[in-house]
């Protein structure tokens, strides 16, 4: 077996360790580490869960003396920064690896490119660029909040085959299957948010928890609310001792309210408006940065959807298509809003991953415009 072979083989594993901290680690990426000598795996290590030692240093004392001489295989650059734990960078050197192999470089400007200049200077053999669109793909959450400075967006629905997420009544119980149902749940462990519009609680009453036996995390619950029409007696705000409740809303919407939500635990935002006089997106998604929410699932309506799609919001889609047909002027479309005059102008759906569920569709996909 060549050398290159060799890398991708021991880095495919490293990749699936890494994957062992989805849901868990944010707002830190994902990272598995693989120590190899004279072909064999000498020590594994994956980052659990953010303030925990790193994936290489997992490894390198899992390895023990055999750390010495031995391969790295790591999908993300090692840091070389005081963050919540010390720099990676000083534990490769010091346990003596002779080589390197790394997925992609670390998007944080404290990192990026730093890591590896290290560990040259230090006369490690540091190869870059393996299997990296994988790498990339894995930490796309972490790299697209690093490069864009907000939360990685997900708009996530259940369609029918005509394109609506609800009848003229607001009935959509149930358009997707027990199965998507699951998986739709299943997102929801995975990120660190859960967002919908105002009137989705109106409407729907939703929970907006994960409905699994042992949820790796409940994500926080974002709703957006201009003018503060929340009931008091619907479920998220009965729940909002037990689990976390931001209310995002105008800067000039009801006082009394805010209190009253405030005393039944919910957490009110207020934020500037945008040019439609509601609670503005963009500064929504400056918030959430800033609180280390690195990931959203959208859960909302047409109007939601359409406004965080105009605004260049979304990355990412997932569609659970069922195999019926509503029809009807009246009822709710998955995407709402004024629409588009022109097909060029249209949202274009990088589509990664189609499968069936049963008799379910499911679609995920990239979102991106072509002007």
């Amino acid at each position: 077996m060549t050398q290159p072979v060799k890398d991708e083989r021991y880095m495919r594993m490293a990749l699936a360790l890494a994957k062992k901290g989805m849901g868990t680690v944010s707002p830190n990426p994902m990272v598995g580490a693989l120590l190899v000598k004279d072909d064999a795996i000498v020590g594994k290590g994956y980052h659990r869960k953010a303030g925990s030692h790193h994936a290489e240093v997992g490894a390198i004392e899992n390895a023990g003396e055999n750390a010495s001489g031995s391969t790295l295989y790591i999908n993300l650059e090692p840091c070389v920064h005081y963050g919540r734990t010390p720099p990676c960078t000083d534990r490769i050197i010091a346990a003596g690896i002779k080589r390197v192999v790394v997925g992609m470089l670390d998007p944080n400007p404290l990192v990026n490119g730093k890591g590896v200049e290290m560990l040259r200077k230090a006369g490690i053999d540091v190869k870059v660029g393996m299997l990296e669109d994988e790498a990339r793909r894995l930490n796309e959450v972490f790299v697209g909040s690093m490069e864009k400075k907000r939360p990685f967006v997900t708009m996530k629905a259940a369609v029918s085959l005509d394109g609506k997420i609800a009848t003229k009544t607001c009935d959509s119980r149930w358009i997707s299957n027990e199965e998507s149902r699951r998986q739709a749940n299943l997102l929801r462990c995975i990120n660190d948010g859960v967002l919908v519009g105002i009137n989705t609680v109106i409407s729907d009453n939703p929970l907006l928890v994960p409905r699994l036996k042992n949820p790796k995390k409940i994500p926080v619950r974002i709703i957006l609310d201009s003018k503060l029409r929340i009931p008091l007696a619907c479920d998220v705000v009965k729940t909002s001792q037990k689990y976390r409740t931001w209310v995002f809303t105008n800067e000039d919407s009801r006082t009394d309210k805010e209190t009253k939500l405030t005393a039944l635990g919910v957490e009110v935002i207020r934020v500037p408006k945008d040019d439609n006089g509601r609670a503005s997106v963009r500064h929504i998604c400056e918030e959430l940065y800033r609180r280390e929410i690195t990931s959203i699932l959208v859960e909302g309506g047409g109007e939601v959807n359409s406004t965080l799609l105009r605004e260049g919001l979304v990355d990412k889609v997932v569609l659970f298509y069922g195999t019926i047909l509503i029809g009807g002027k009246g009822a709710l479309n998955l995407v709402g809003g004024k629409g588009i005059d022109f097909l060029k102008d249209a949202y274009r759906i990088d589509v990664a991953t189609l499968k069936r569920l049963r008799e379910n569709i499911y679609i995920e996909g990239y979102v991106h415009r072509n002007h």
